[in-house]
């Protein structure tokens, strides 16, 4: 027996009125996500740069992805912590509205790679 089956006299073992607030509700949540006015699920064009910095600075808060590879011979760091030759590291903010807080970093004796999406 589903849910929502009714054993009146008139309509034994129906589930429509069930189904049909299912498929109501189910209908109403599409409907608001894909309204022209909803913002929500509509694609947005993201901005992408890429640098090769060699000095110290901060990446600004704001961005939804970032990836840093140390490409020259030395030790650097990102966050203080130490990527060594060859590493690379990514932050990616996750969800639909999350942005990566303000990453500072030194390459000021070898090279980064930086990728950023914002």
């Amino acid at each position: 027996m589903s849910i929502g089956n009714l054993q009146d006299y008139g309509s034994k073992g129906t589930n429509f009125p069930w189904q049909l607030k299912m498929l109501q509700g189910i209908d109403a949540l599409l409907s608001a996500f894909t309204s022209s006015t909803s913002s929500f699920l509509a694609p947005k064009t993201r901005t992408t740069s890429i640098s090769r910095p060699t000095g110290a600075a901060t990446i600004p808060a704001g961005a939804k992805s970032v990836s840093i590879a140390n490409v020259g011979a030395a030790n650097g760091f990102v966050k203080t912590v130490i990527l060594k030759p060859g590493e690379t590291i990514s932050f990616d903010a996750g969800a639909l509205n999350n942005t990566l807080d303000a990453i500072a970093y030194v390459a000021s004796s070898t090279e980064f790679l930086i990728i950023t999406i914002v």
